[in-house]
């Protein structure tokens, strides 16, 4: 398999042997490895030397093994914007996949180290980043979804809870909203002290709640 287009690609990776694997298999890509270090620091200073149309990092490098590799990743971006960025990691951190895509530009990735196997989708991986897209492993994906779903506060509403919010959100009073719902306003004003206590809103003035309610509502 080849990348569509050459590229020049600055290479992160403290494992010697994943490092000679990567650089070998870039290279019968068709990619110019410009630049293989073994720590953030020497990532940096690749990046700004080389100018690489790509920087494939890994996330956990010395001295602690944790994040530096990330790290050194949204650092050489900042100091040549242009880089894109194809981080790997041996597992799922989505706190990683959030950190790499906080600045929406765009030209970034995040892959298990289990894909580099798969050649095909790695180097087509390479080449939608180099071109500006967002790749994402489909393991990163579930599970970003999953936590956004678990941090949502108005899904940890009921049903009838979050009809009610939708009723809110159309601008609604309570009592018509008793009215379209053919329960007491009571019920009514019981669902919306729920509403308000599970998405953390404290005791104000109740328009604005529900404005606030409305706004939690949109953003779900």
């Amino acid at each position: 398999m080849s990348m569509t287009t050459p590229r020049r690609v600055v290479l992160a990776e403290d494992s010697v042997l994943l490092r000679e694997g990567l650089v070998r298999l870039l290279g019968e890509a068709g990619a110019e490895v410009v630049a293989a270090v073994a720590d953030g620091p020497g990532l940096v200073r690749a990046v700004v030397e080389h100018r690489p149309d790509v920087a494939v990092v890994d996330v956990r490098m010395p001295p602690t093994h944790t994040d530096e590799g990330l790290r050194a990743a949204v650092e050489a971006r900042r100091v040549v914007p242009s880089t894109a960025v194809l981080v790997l990691s041996q597992y799922v951190e989505v706190a990683y996949a959030d950190e790499l895509l906080a600045d929406g530009a765009g030209g970034v990735g995040y892959l298990l180290k289990d894909r580099v196997a798969q050649v095909e989708q790695f180097l087509t991986a390479l080449d939608d980043v180099v071109s500006g897209g967002t790749v994402l492993d489909p393991q990163v994906v579930s599970q970003l979804f999953a936590r956004r779903r678990r941090d949502d506060p108005v899904q940890s509403l009921s049903p009838r809870e979050r009809e009610v919010l939708g009723l809110i959100a159309e601008g609604h009073s309570n009592a018509a909203i008793a009215r379209r719902l053919v329960v007491t306003q009571g019920a009514v004003e019981k669902h919306t002290q729920h509403i308000f206590a599970k998405l953390g809103l404290a005791q104000d003035e109740d328009q604005h709640r529900r404005v606030m309610a409305t706004l939690a509502y949109l953003r779900s």
